[in-house]
């Protein structure tokens, strides 16, 4: 009887394991138009960067203006789902956003009447988050027998902008003339591979960590270098010494440093906290910010972000 519920026991286990393998996190995903097919479409915004111009995609205007990405994106996404990963909708999150941006601009202070400081920086930002990017680009074909579409799909990291996944083929001719539908026949036969090389990527964020950069700096008027020390330890040392301690396994590149700066790259921190909230670049500095705005630094620290998977920290005020 011993022997039978042990056994009874250990089935149990392997159960309830392979429900919880079955259940493992899939990465959150974004479908957007790529940045070539939107420059050949021109829907591309250029503003300013610090004297230099810049281009960049503008979704609004394409989710306003063009009559197939919305059906293409609907397309895409439920092979995906189908496959088991969460997706966000792009237009629905873009909505928000301006929604949130009009009640900024709506706002004013009841004491002097002034509006909410919002640099072009931060209206950039003001993106949704997602794990993973894929882009789209295609193009029709034509020839005697129909038409047919070429396409590209890639994936990036949000957090490094790394390519992950790539899939590229041709459609096979067609009577129809719904684009969409093109599209979705052709990216159908390479979905699966595509998938698979998304979930190893993201296996491999769970066993490793997920890949940030955090650099550390100092305002000129600061009276300490990051070569003084404290406790008998340069202040490069202890920081270096904390990254350890908190990164994954400890696992992080001090690419350079100097009395005034330190680059770190390859940093690798846990996706999820212990509440399960996702942690990114500015969460994991956050942490390193409330290191040394204790004892025995009692630093002020100005912490800044760029995208999800870098953080800066200036030390001297903020």
């Amino acid at each position: 009887m011993k022997r039978i519920n042990t056994l009874l026991l250990a089935i149990i286990i392997c159960g309830f394991s392979s429900a919880l393998f079955g259940q493992a996190k899939k990465p959150t995903l974004m479908i957007l138009p790529s940045d070539n097919w939107c420059e050949q479409r021109y829907f591309m915004t250029v503003f300013d960067n610090q004297g230099t111009e810049q281009k960049v995609p503008n979704y609004k205007q394409v989710f306003q203006e063009d009559t197939e990405i919305g059906q293409v994106i609907s397309k895409i996404g439920s092979l995906m789902i189908d496959r088991g990963f969460p997706l966000k909708d792009v237009e629905q999150e873009l909505k928000a956003i301006e929604t949130r941006r009009a009640e900024d601009n709506m706002t004013t202070s009841t004491t002097s009447g002034s509006s909410i400081s919002e640099s072009p920086l931060d209206m950039l930002k003001k993106r949704a988050k997602a794990d993973i990017i894929i882009q789209i680009w295609w193009k029709v074909n034509k020839s005697n027998q129909g038409k047919s579409v070429s396409f590209i799909l890639e994936a990036f990291d949000s957090y490094t902008s790394k390519r992950i996944a790539s899939s590229t083929g041709n459609g096979e001719p067609s009577d129809t003339e719904i684009i969409p539908v093109l599209l979705q026949n052709a990216i159908e036969s390479n979905i699966d591979h595509f998938a698979n090389q998304l979930q190893l990527y993201f296996n491999d964020l769970f066993e490793n960590g997920r890949e940030i950069r955090i650099t550390v700096k100092r305002w000129d008027n600061w009276e300490y270098t990051l070569e003084d020390e404290f406790d008998g330890e340069e202040l490069i040392t202890l920081i270096d010494d904390w990254m350890y301690a908190n990164t994954l396994e400890g696992r992080f590149n001090l690419t350079d440093a100097t009395e005034n700066f330190m680059l770190f790259e390859q940093v690798r921190i846990p996706i999820y906290n212990e509440r399960g909230r996702a942690i990114d670049a500015r969460m994991f500095g956050n942490y390193l910010r409330k290191y040394l705005k204790n004892e025995p630094f009692n630093f002020e620290v100005k912490l800044m972000t760029r995208g999800l998977g870098e953080a800066i920290l200036i030390l001297g005020e903020k």
